[in-house]
């Protein structure tokens, strides 16, 4: 696959290509390496090259991708789920052993932070919101292909509703400057939803900025935020939730040692 992907990444893409042509697992795909394609399969193998090389992603190709141990759905309409977000998640469930939380996830998206803290907390109530409704039926289907009660709201992250109250909310908004774009990859900028990127270059914190009161106002005492960040403006989120009232506020790196994290508590 020259010129698709870097030779790291060729490996996991083939074990999804076996995956989405044969329903094959990396053990079928490692006994059956001598087997001659069947002409079905060599022609949707052929396809799946030709999109790669015009840079579209390979789980928009597929039609899903995987997720703290699931398969979700993925479509344009909503971002790929990234393995930095699934630390969110853990951090999440590893600090939350209570039963019964009532959780909030803002922009949602494909909903895989919902549903997959819906399925790892004990007996939680989660709910979600998006301003996309095609976003939002990406949502719904997966949480229904996952077997998990969640429930959807369309609402604008800038002037959030439902109004409740919660003991966790989690957001992973847009936050990535305009001006970075340019720098990204082509998969990315050419074919993820702009909206669920992308920020003002003169208001990097916008979605912070509404999402931090609104949690203010909707935590119960002891409640808990965590926020995906931009690296660059660690300092300045820290900032915002010290001015909102929020203690215990941390900077958290992920596993490649960047910061990417944000968590609080309501006092």
């Amino acid at each position: 696959m020259a010129g698709v992907a870097d030779p790291h990444e060729v490996q996991a893409m083939i074990r999804v290509i076996c995956e989405d042509v044969f329903n094959y697992d990396p053990v079928d795909v490692a006994l059956r390496q001598e087997s001659v394609l069947p002409d079905f399969a060599q022609q949707r193998i052929t396809d799946l090259i030709h999109r790669l090389q015009r840079h579209e992603p390979l789980q928009y190709i597929v039609g899903n991708a995987r997720f703290h141990g699931h398969k979700f759905k993925v479509t344009p309409a909503v971002l790929i789920p990234r393995p930095e977000t699934e630390q969110l998640v853990d951090l999440i469930v590893d600090e939350n052993k209570e039963s019964d939380l009532r959780v909030l996830d803002m922009g949602t998206g494909s909903g895989c932070i919902a549903i997959s803290l819906a399925r790892a907390l004990k007996f939680a109530q989660v709910d979600a919101l998006d301003v996309s409704r095609d976003a939002l039926a990406v949502a719904r289907a997966n949480a229904e292909a996952l077997q998990v009660k969640v429930r959807f709201f369309e609402s604008d992250m800038l002037a959030p509703q439902p109004a409740a109250t919660y003991d966790i909310i989690v957001s992973n908004p847009p936050y990535i400057c305009w001006s970075e774009r340019e720098s990204m990859e082509r998969n990315v900028k050419d074919y993820e939803p702009g909206q669920a990127l992308f920020v003002p270059d003169n208001d990097p914190l916008l979605f912070y900025k509404a999402i931090v009161p609104y949690a203010r106002q909707s935590l119960e005492r002891g409640g808990r935020l965590y926020l995906e960040i931009n690296q660059r403006f660690g300092a300045e989120v820290k900032r915002l939730l010290d001015e909102n009232g929020f203690d215990e506020v941390r900077i958290i790196d992920d596993s490649y040692g960047k910061v990417r994290f944000a968590a609080a508590r309501m006092a």
